[in-house]
């Protein structure tokens, strides 16, 4: 299987490094552009919501992102989206139909990715 990890945090980075089985494809970046272009084909796209942000605390960035992929060759591509940790304050949230396939929540573990990896 394909996991892409979009993430610019170190430790969810870490924890995706050793959350899959020995021979599944897992590909970490930081850059959601290029992660778009990685998860066509992807079996899970896994999307650190922070590090979508333009700004921090501003929620255009995610948007963006997020009419990116709808309209990009990966859209069909299941996301599973990384929350923000607890206390972190946006300035609103937005929500697209269909759009989130599942949620996982803070601390970010290889136990939680190798979990969500299996709702598939």
């Amino acid at each position: 299987m394909k996991y892409v990890v979009l993430t610019d945090d170190a430790e969810v980075a870490d924890a995706a490094s050793k959350a899959f089985q020995h021979d599944d494809a897992a590909v970490i970046l930081n850059d959601w552009r290029k992660a778009l272009d990685e998860a066509v084909g992807a079996d899970l796209f896994f999307v650190d919501l922070l590090a979508t942000l333009n700004e921090p605390h501003k929620i255009a960035g995610y948007e963006e992102f997020a009419e990116a992929k709808m309209v990009h060759a990966c859209a069909k591509t299941p996301l599973a989206l990384i929350w923000p940790p607890e206390g972190y304050e946006l300035d609103f949230m937005t929500g697209y139909p269909d759009f989130i396939f599942q949620h996982v929540r803070p601390p970010v573990t290889y136990q939680k990715l190798r979990r969500a990896s299996t709702y598939l």
